[in-house]
């Protein structure tokens, strides 16, 4: 009896690791990329790993990775790709805030289930909901930069 108790958790056991590892494996390219670099604290005008990131140093460092070339400041990558509606981003999408009142001063990369990658002044890379409390009035607009064939390369869809 005990023989078999212990057979039966190991082979639970077993199909637990393998459906973990296969959901990692599932992971779109972007999701890998964001999540390497969770946790890195905020630096203003950062844009590497070493150093910290700020918002748009964030992006440029995430596209870098898909050859994407953007403009420096999350004012200046507002203007670059084409307009998308709140209703229709896709993973890859930049969306524009506005925390300052001064026009467009926070960005990030939308990842899907309604939530976007950033680089927050207190909690360095994250991952927040568009709807959160803080957010959700700030939201501007969205761009998406990425052609289909790098959409292709990020997301593996």
């Amino acid at each position: 009896m005990k023989k078999g108790i212990v057979w039966l958790l190991g082979i639970v056991l077993l199909f637990s690791i393998g459906s973990e590892r296969a959901s990692a494996d599932d992971r779109s390219k972007l999701d890998q990329e964001v999540s390497e670099v969770m946790g890195t604290p905020y630096k203003w005008g950062g844009t590497r790993v070493s150093e910290g990131f700020d918002c748009s140093g964030f992006i440029l460092y995430i596209f870098g990775k898909f050859n994407l070339d953007l403009p420096r400041t999350s004012k200046s990558q507002a203007s670059a790709g084409d307009y998308v509606a709140k209703s229709d981003l896709r993973p890859g999408d930049l969306v524009f805030f506005e925390t300052g009142g001064n026009g467009i001063s926070h960005a990030g990369i939308y990842v899907g289930d309604n939530k976007f990658a950033h680089s927050s002044s207190s909690n360095g890379v994250t991952i927040t909901k568009l709807s959160s409390g803080y957010y959700k009035d700030k939201y501007v607009t969205a761009r998406r930069i990425a052609s289909e064939t790098s959409y292709l390369k990020m997301t593996g869809n």
